[in-house]
């Protein structure tokens, strides 16, 4: 058994690595400062499961408060807790990405470096942008084309300064388009869903070609504890479930198990869409011996029924 702090603990991939490491028998403390990105009761029910299964949690501002007495006695960190999405991180709210992604990751390496605590963080394919090439492998250029993606490209560049000047132990993991129950309520097929059931439109920004590398969030939190259990320090790992679609193709996905048709209204692209994503995974796949399971059908069609539930 091993004490783990949990940052970005009521998240979505967060509480579902919360409750993973809850029933492999870990103690885990979790931190979450409960912005306003979306509403607080999602987040506390994301955590129900595991406030009734053991989870120590605490309500931290990572940006400015005392982050030594969390740190205490636990054996590593995996650090989840960001500012997250694309479309809202332009004009004055990037102050909140810097203060939430690049600012507090900061003092997080601040704290752990000491410490020769061992940390595992949650970075993105934002960092990619538009990449050349697909699947896009770790070593491809990083060129952001969103604010949040530069925030994340930041603090992967901070991780490795911390870990040339201070000897931080640390895995970086950069997460494609992960999905599943207690997706954010922003997020693709959670709109899709939500807008399936209720019978209400779903926007669609573009034309609906583009497309992403899903990751079901069962698969992405194999890989973060695989992360945590064997990947050298400073590496960098892809983490993307191998299943492909446009959004026009995810649509008629979640419209076939549904059993329902959505209304669909287009607009503009949005700025800082990019065109696809796509992983390469071999790197993973090789050093750690992770491979993702759920194909997108399967990972719909459990997100799909949670929603209904």
């Amino acid at each position: 058994m091993s004490r783990f702090l949990v940052t970005g603990c009521a998240g979505f991939i967060g509480s579902h690595l919360t409750d993973a490491l809850l029933s492999r028998g870990d103690d885990v403390v979790g931190v979450d400062a409960f912005t306003d990105y979306y509403a607080r009761d999602t987040k506390e029910s994301n955590l129900e499961r595991a406030l009734s299964g053991g989870l120590s949690l605490v309500e931290v501002d990572m940006s400015r408060d005392d982050l030594r007495r969390i740190l205490d006695d636990v054996d590593g960190v995996f650090h989840l807790a960001a500012q997250p999405g694309v479309r809202g991180s332009w004009g004055n709210a990037f102050a909140h990405y810097v203060r939430d992604n690049i600012m507090a990751s900061q003092r997080l390496f601040e704290v752990a470096a000491p410490k020769r605590l061992r940390v595992v963080m949650a970075s993105s394919s934002s960092v990619y942008g538009n990449a050349p090439t697909y699947p896009t492998r770790e070593d491809a250029s990083l060129r952001p084309v969103s604010p949040y993606g530069v925030t994340k490209e930041a603090c992967e560049s901070l991780a490795r300064t911390y870990v040339e000047c201070f000897g931080l132990q640390i895995v970086l993991l950069r997460y494609f388009s992960v999905y599943g129950p207690r997706q954010r309520p922003d997020m693709a097929f959670a709109r899709i869903i939500s807008a399936l059931l209720e019978g209400d439109p779903f926007v669609v920004y573009g034309t609906g070609e583009q497309s992403r590398d899903f990751t079901y969030v069962d698969d992405a939190v194999a890989a973060t504890l695989a992360a945590m259990d064997g990947g050298p320090t400073a590496t960098v790992y892809n983490v993307g479930g191998g299943s492909e679609a446009s959004l026009n193709g995810a649509i008629e996905m979640c419209e076939s198990l549904a059993g329902e048709r959505l209304k669909v209204i287009k607009e503009g692209a949005a700025r800082g869409d990019v065109g696809r994503t796509g992983a390469d995974t071999t790197l993973i796949r090789s050093e750690l011996g992770w491979t993702p399971r759920a194909s997108l059908p399967e990972g719909l069609a459990a997100q799909l029924a949670a929603a209904s539930s």
